[in-house]
């Protein structure tokens, strides 16, 4: 009963604090033109949902690694939101590092994966499992925006990755709240997550898949999500995309 309570209880208070965020956001920024969007179908939304989603998240996980890796991804991606130039891919950002120049989305990679590799030694004990952690939680983060393409697909996704965590402890209820709470005005494409919230709630689910395996499952998962970043790479410079993770979002 203690662990069911527990779940429901992180549910509700990302999902509660979540909404609440949102609507505050709502009403006192209006229509601010840096958190503003034109989605695939040329419907004008706004960016909301991803501090909330940020913020619900954080506060629900209930752990100071849950909460450390869900803010800093979700800050990384706030400044990608704002500062982005639309350049996406590890090639591009990496190139233009390389030439001295720090993009937004160099900000991302190293900024999430030093946040991941933190919160995964906070989770872990042995040195092999704190960085198999911490490649879980970066690569989570990563894999969510990466499926952030069309209204409702990145809170469906953390829905889906997060449901079988709820087996193994209430790490999984944060996200989920969150993602449920705002779920309703993404699909109406009202307002999206941005790189904001996706990476937030990826990093929330990525921590609670860290904090309910061992290392075999680490290992799984992480080869798993290397695998997809390295597929989406080489998919998108294939077909000559600048811009992977969004398009037409």
């Amino acid at each position: 009963m203690i662990r069911t309570r527990s779940r429901a209880a992180s549910f509700a208070v990302a999902a509660g604090l979540g909404r609440a965020v949102y609507e505050g956001l709502r009403r006192c920024r209006g229509a601010d033109p840096r958190w503003e969007r034109t989605n695939h179908a040329g419907r004008p939304v706004h960016l909301y949902a991803g501090p909330a989603a940020a913020v619900g998240a954080a506060v629900g996980a209930g752990s100071g690694a849950g909460a450390l890796a869900v803010l800093a991804a979700g800050v990384c991606g706030a400044y990608d939101d704002v500062r982005g130039d639309g350049r996406r891919g590890f090639r591009a950002h990496l190139t233009a590092l390389r030439e001295g120049e720090v993009t937004s989305g160099a900000v991302k990679l190293f900024g999430i994966g030093a946040a991941g590799l933190v919160a995964g030694a906070l989770l872990k004990e042995r040195p092999v499992d704190k960085l198999l952690a911490g490649v879980v939680i970066a690569g989570t983060a990563h894999l969510v925006n990466l499926v952030d393409v069309r209204p409702g697909r990145a809170g469906l996704v953390v829905l889906g990755l997060a449901a079988p965590g709820l087996l193994r402890g209430p790490q999984a209820a944060a996200p989920m709240g969150a993602a449920a709470a705002l779920l309703a005005d993404d699909l109406a494409e009202r307002t999206m997550l941005g790189d904001t919230g996706a990476h937030a709630l990826g990093a929330a689910v990525g921590t609670a898949i860290a904090a309910g395996n061992g290392r075999l499952g680490l290992a799984a998962h992480a080869a798993g999500l290397v695998t997809a970043a390295v597929y989406a790479e080489t998919s998108a410079n294939a077909r000559g995309l600048t811009h992977v993770g969004e398009p037409g979002r």
